[in-house]
């Protein structure tokens, strides 16, 4: 039976761990057992973060929409409400650079709530 020569595999491997391990402190960056570990833990904690980094900017956006809202004798929740019977599909993220960059815009839209709401609008 013919020899097997594995070629470069193990050097690949290690060299693309050490690579993401690049600028971590201490042995964790040059140290292969060590990177290996860092690197899978970190990558964990990237996973973990895009998510919670999509909901603290939900978050965000409704605290614009809300105080932004308020100014107009709204609340957050009445104001989406209003925005949906009158069919605006505009999302959080819009609505909240809106109410930052276009005051006048927001109110138009405000306005548009409050008439699809009807009467409920005026006691608010």
């Amino acid at each position: 039976m013919p020899r097997v020569k594995r070629g470069t595999k193990r050097k690949d491997r290690r060299k693309k761990i050490l690579e993401l391990a690049k600028g971590y402190y201490g042995t964790k960056h040059n140290c292969f057992r060590i990177a290996e570990l860092q690197v899978e833990k970190s990558l964990g904690y990237a996973t973990r973060d895009r998510k919670t980094k999509k909901r603290e900017f939900r978050g965000l956006w409704i605290v614009r929409i809300n105080a932004a809202a308020r100014e107009h004798d709204m609340s957050y929740s009445t104001l989406m409400a209003g925005l949906k019977k009158a069919g605006s599909e505009i999302n959080r993220k819009m609505l909240a650079e809106i109410a930052m960059q276009d005051p006048k815009g927001f109110a138009g839209l405000v306005a548009s709530a409050k008439s699809a709401l009807g009467v409920a609008a005026s006691r608010a």
